[in-house]
């Protein structure tokens, strides 16, 4: 019994400065990360609605306080105040229970999260951060993928074929891009030696990430837009195709909490690639050089909602900048591109760990080798697929006097770009006839 418990004891030791607070530091903690995730969604709504203004010249929100602030609060309580809806075909216990499933997992993933380095807290010594754990980032993605249960169950529960049809795009998109996200994280448990995220954060303290492992931080940036069905991969919820997707049925506060899970996931996914690859709280541009205090005291947390928020801008950028994929170039995209090029980059940063403390390889010589391969991979994207053979499809033709429409082919739908429709003068087949108009059977 001793020997099983001398390991258990050496892994509480990995990580001393957490779970020694007292019980109401750990309360206040809780309650500011509440506070800022809400804070920071309705000035996320805001500066969204203003930022694509402006991207279409348009003024947006500038009337309920201070440059408009407080139009998203307005909006947020109308929100909940509007009849509640529950549509007669609906499972309404799962009906109920779907956006508590979708918001619960948005907060509990920033618990990991370090918004700053020990600071002196109404007397106490503490990290600016609720717990941390040495599986930190695999906590994360495991909470964050509970959150999809509650979009899939959300759609199959309003017995609506639009819902039904959204939740299960979300659940393949969903599945499908988390597996490009853990790979592009692979490369930096290794680099780092650890899954901690305030251990990955020290481990940044000369290089971030996003240079050391460029290919990682591109994929996990494509990813996590992919992750969170924003556009231009917003096909869950595509209101060109799907009405609504898997909240077409929702009304009042329960879409409140949907709308809430989408924003709060925005800056769940910005804060962990701000702690993984743009060394979260540290100061920019190395002002750490010239300012010895940058690091200290409560002004990292002014660097990492920095950070947050030029990611947040980043989202916003590409609403109002880019269209809708097709969801099967999307899914292509995923499973063709992302997750083969994240395989290759884990076994090139593998093979350069090991050159680099085998054969005495410098940090010089390793990021050049990063260099060339990310150059590699970057021409990869130009290579285009190769073209299949075009099928010899035998064309139906219309019935005799039909009107001039285009002929089906024999064999179903055909992929790709449509044939140019080319009509003959005094064709027979497209012309109608003269006794086959229904004026000249009138007199």
């Amino acid at each position: 019994m001793i020997a099983n418990l001398v390991p258990l004891a050496a892994e509480t030791d990995e990580l001393p400065a957490f779970g020694n607070d007292v019980w109401w530091i750990i309360g206040i903690k809780t309650l500011l990360v509440f506070l800022v995730l809400v804070l920071l969604t309705l000035f996320n709504i805001w500066w969204e609605r203003r930022v694509v203004a402006r991207m279409q010249h348009r003024i947006g929100p500038n009337v309920h306080g201070p440059f408009g602030l407080l139009q998203s609060l307005a909006d947020g309580v109308k929100l909940a105040l509007k009849e509640d809806l529950t549509p007669k075909a609906a499972d309404k216990l799962v009906f109920i229970l779907a956006p508590v499933i979708a918001v619960i997992p948005a907060f509990v993933t920033f618990a990991v999260i370090p918004f700053g380095p020990e600071v002196n807290m109404f007397g106490e010594r503490t990290p600016l951060q609720l717990t941390d754990m040495p599986v930190a980032v695999l906590f994360v993605m495991a909470i964050a993928s509970i959150g999809i249960y509650g979009i899939v169950l959300g759609g199959w529960s309003s017995g609506s074929t639009y819902s039904l049809l959204g939740g299960l795009r979300s659940s393949a998109q969903m599945i499908s891009y988390e597996v490009a996200m853990g790979l592009a994280l692979v490369s930096v448990f290794m680099y780092a030696g650890s899954m901690s995220t305030s251990e990955i954060v020290a481990a940044q303290d000369d290089y971030w990430f996003g240079l050391i492992l460029l290919p990682s931080f591109v994929i996990y940036t494509i990813a996590m837009v992919g992750e969170t069905n924003r556009a231009p991969f917003d096909l869950p919820e595509a209101e060109g195709e799907l009405v609504g997707g898997f909240h077409t049925e929702y009304s009042s506060l329960k879409f409140a909490l949907f709308f809430l899970a989408e924003y709060i996931n925005m800056a769940t996914v910005s804060a962990l690639a701000t702690t993984l690859f743009l060394g979260g709280w540290h100061a920019p541009f190395w002002i750490d050089e010239f300012w010895p205090g940058a690091n200290e005291g409560y002004w990292p947390v002014l660097w990492f909602f920095g950070k947050v928020l030029f990611f947040i801008f980043l989202f916003i950028w590409l609403r109002g900048s880019l269209p809708r994929l097709r969801y099967d170039q999307f899914m292509a995209f995923g499973w063709k591109r992302l997750i083969p090029i994240s395989l290759v980059w884990i076994v090139a940063v593998a093979t350069m760990r090991v050159a680099r403390e085998d054969l005495e390889f410098d940090r010089q010589t390793a990021m050049i080798a990063a260099g060339v391969l990310l150059v590699v991979f970057l021409l990869l994207f130009l290579v285009p697929e190769s073209k299949k053979d075009e099928d010899t499809t035998t064309l139906v033709a219309p019935r005799r006097g039909g009107f001039p429409t285009p002929p089906m082919p024999a064999g179903g739908a055909v992929r790709g770009a449509a044939q140019p429709l080319v009509f003959a003068a005094n064709d027979p087949i497209t012309t109608p006839s003269t006794s086959d108009r229904p004026e000249a059977n009138d007199g």
